[in-house]
């Protein structure tokens, strides 16, 4: 019989109809495989993990039948030590089940910096230092020196602390400053509708102090202080008045806001002429031979 008398005879078709029968059967119970096995189709919700400890976590992803995977760690006050920041995929996202979900977390010990040396610097300049190293500037001590707002040490809790030291990411360095030989005064600025932050930031600016926080009956939380705004100040900022570089003003703080005169200035339209106070005094003035650094 011949090759080609051979491909077309009962008995070779009949087998090829059996092999491509077979072929195709497999082709199809792999599909179907796949298909159970990868669960084409079937997906479920990623739930919002943000804030969750990693017990509390890891048992709603047990239920859920999802993974997960640490993959950073970041300080942010105000999160719980081992607390989830963010995650991905983000909540409410539909994925199928053993998806592996990654986490950023809250540091569970504060980011260390080292404290730099300013001495010698302007107060403008030691500023600017401090923030880039994620540290704060607190109180201003001013001291008799020749030179205006000169740093002449930095303290951190109360007492002197040398540059090098590690201390925790955004804590807070007094200075002491060089008052200056002829005795400057500014301007009291109108801190009325400030929270506490923004007031102290802004005295600051300005070479002065925040003192006092008392809080009125309004005030009975911690979240409460921090929807808490100034309604009277003392000294108060009347026309004209002036007090020396490196006063504290004593603030009362409510979240009545009936405390506050209809046509008091918002906190989005900060600015020295609309808050009616001089700005800073540089160190550059005239008659004081301080070159800043």
């Amino acid at each position: 019989m011949s090759f080609l008398k051979f491909l077309f005879s009962k008995v070779f078709l009949k087998n090829l109809g059996i092999a491509i029968g077979i072929i195709a059967l497999l082709l199809i119970g792999t599909f179907i495989t796949l298909n159970i096995y990868t669960l084409h189709g079937v997906t479920q919700p990623v739930p919002d993990c943000t804030g969750l400890t990693q017990n509390q976590f890891e048992e709603l992803l047990e239920e859920k039948n999802f993974r997960f995977n640490i993959i950073d760690s970041v300080h942010i006050t105000g999160f719980a030590p081992g607390a989830v920041v963010e995650q991905l995929p983000q909540a409410g996202t539909q994925v199928k089940k053993n998806r592996t979900i990654h986490f950023t977390i809250n540091a569970y010990s504060a980011e260390k910096v080292q404290v730099p040396n300013l001495s010698s610097y302007s107060l403008r300049s030691a500023k600017a230092i401090l923030e880039s190293y994620g540290l704060k500037t607190g109180e201003l001590i001013y001291i008799p020196s020749e030179y205006t707002n000169e740093v002449l040490g930095q303290h951190y809790k109360g007492k002197p602390i040398e540059p090098g030291t590690s201390i925790e990411k955004g804590s807070v360095i007094d200075l002491l400053l060089g008052q200056g030989l002829s005795d400057k005064k500014t301007n009291i600025p109108d801190l009325t509708g400030l929270a506490t932050d923004e007031a102290r930031h802004f005295l600051v600016s300005v070479s002065l102090n925040l003192g006092s926080t008392i809080y009125d009956s309004t005030v009975v939380s911690q979240d409460d202080s921090l929807f808490a705004f100034i309604w009277k100040q003392k000294p108060t900022a009347d026309p004209g008045s002036r007090i020396p570089l490196g006063s504290s003003i004593d603030v009362w703080l409510s979240t009545d806001s009936s405390k506050i005169l209809p046509d008091t200035l918002s906190t989005d339209s900060l600015s020295f002429d609309a808050l009616k106070v001089e700005p800073p005094v540089e160190e550059e003035e005239a008659g004081n031979n301080y070159e800043e650094f």
